[in-house]
């Protein structure tokens, strides 16, 4: 019940009828499904999905049109440092894309974490690692810290040598500091 609550408050109707909640157990399956279709994405177990609904609800998101799923964005605040959010993986449905879905999947989030209260300081960080070939990725987190008027460094982080399967090198981008606005 309580996430039926917060899914009806984290509402964020856009111009083309699609709604922004936080996951539910019962959103995992569709997260899964677009994540393996999207052609992009390392896709992981259905039950990591699942885990991400359960566990991390409040920095996660899904993007639904019509009560079918158009996209989603998984994060979490990192232990070592609560007021930085790591976003892990952010896609949408092929039928969906080009609607700016994973833009305002980025900007719901991030505003709901930037004006966190509670135990938990407010989020100024935003983390994420993309693969040089990745440029969708890399223009949607350049065009968001320019929204959010936030600089955007990149850092290496995890180098192909650390992957056990001949992944690609992912570099860190961290952009911040991230602060509340009524114009996001």
């Amino acid at each position: 019940m309580a996430t039926q609550e917060k899914n009806a408050q984290d509402r964020d109707p856009g111009t083309d009828g699609a709604a922004i909640t936080s996951p539910s157990l019962a959103d995992g399956a569709e997260m899964w499904r677009i994540a393996r279709d999207s052609g992009a994405l390392d896709l992981n177990s259905s039950y990591a999905y699942l885990m991400f609904c359960r566990d991390f609800a409040r920095t996660s998101r899904i993007a639904t049109v019509d009560g079918e799923a158009a996209g989603f964005v998984l994060g979490y605040r990192r232990p070592e440092r609560p007021d930085c959010l790591f976003v892990w993986q952010i896609a949408v449905d092929e039928r969906f894309r080009g609607r700016q879905v994973s833009s305002r999947l980025l900007d719901h989030l991030v505003r709901t974490e930037v004006r966190a209260d509670g135990p938990l300081p407010a989020v100024r960080t935003l983390e994420t690692t993309i693969t040089d070939d990745n440029t969708a990725s890399q223009a949607l987190f350049t065009s968001f810290a320019r929204r959010w008027g936030a600089e955007l460094t990149t850092v290496p982080l995890f180098a192909a040598t650390h992957f056990p399967d001949g992944h690609d090198a992912e570099p860190l981008y961290e952009i911040g500091p991230l602060v509340p606005s009524d114009d996001h």
